[in-house]
């Protein structure tokens, strides 16, 4: 009797040990872009890297879930979360009233301005609407650069892009008058021998908040409130341990996360 009762305590402990591994072991399957460097980008041999992916292991290492990542075109990242495709997004989206009305949010991870870049032997002298009459304007389609472009420069003509990259190259290729972006990704790039031909004409002002938002947060499918409140607690976390320096002074030479809010 008490031979099978050993036995039977037993084996609840080792099931009651897998419950509390698998528990552990929770997957937590980020979507990201993969072309909006230095934030997150895909490297030719197939690796997903950035201050993005590097903040995204963080905050699963604070929660103690695994991480996966799956690439996502920029176009179809919140359609592919609603699906299920993944459970979050962690991709430098702006938090919007739009947004916010087919995804919830967590608390900003960073907030960094927009500007305009324009070919080095440019002569536009400044980024308001009268400056740029007239002119080509290239940005990234379904972004808080696109609205602000749409809304604010309506006597100039506004192209979209699938992503930065290729209105990069545009500009490049003597396609376009100017670009808007991130100052940080516009920076990155013409830092870069791709990116020699130009530079920085400006930052709009004012950066308008119902257009570009408080910053960047992470999204998750409508109603899961205790994934956001896990979300928000870890990024408070690495801000507070240190992790979250570490991590921003490999890629900025400033404090990307901006004013407390």
């Amino acid at each position: 009797m008490r031979i099978a009762l050993r036995i039977a305590l037993a084996a609840s402990a080792a099931l009651l040990t897998l419950g509390v591994a698998q528990a552990q072991e929770k997957t937590l399957r980020i979507g990201t872009e993969g072309a909006y460097p230095p934030f997150n980008n895909l490297t030719a041999d197939g690796q997903l890297v950035g201050f993005d992916i590097d903040i995204a292991k963080a905050l699963c290492d604070q929660m103690k879930v695994k991480c996966t990542f799956v690439a996502q075109d920029w176009d179809g990242i919140i359609p592919a979360l609603q699906a299920g495709k993944f459970d979050a997004i962690v991709a430098s989206m702006s938090i919007t009233p739009e947004r916010k009305e087919k995804v919830d949010f967590t608390n900003k991870y960073y907030n960094t301005p927009s500007a305009l870049a324009v070919p080095k032997d440019s002569t536009l002298k400044g980024v308001t609407k009268a400056d740029l009459a007239g002119k080509t304007i290239g940005v990234a389609t379904t972004t808080t650069h696109f609205n602000y472009a749409s809304k604010t420069y309506t006597d100039s003509t506004i192209k979209g892009y699938p992503s930065s990259p290729e209105e990069q190259a545009d500009l490049a290729n003597g396609r376009l008058d100017a670009i808007e972006d991130d100052i940080v990704v516009l920076q990155q790039w013409l830092d870069s021998p791709d990116g020699a031909c130009c530079k920085i004409l400006g930052q709009p002002s004012p950066q308008p908040v119902d257009i570009f938002g408080p910053g960047a947060g992470i999204a998750v499918r409508k109603g899961e409130t205790d994934l956001v409140n896990k979300f928000n607690a870890a990024i408070d976390a690495i801000r507070a341990n240190g992790k979250y320096k570490e991590i921003n002074d490999k890629y900025f030479k400033f404090d990307v996360f901006g004013a407390e809010s």
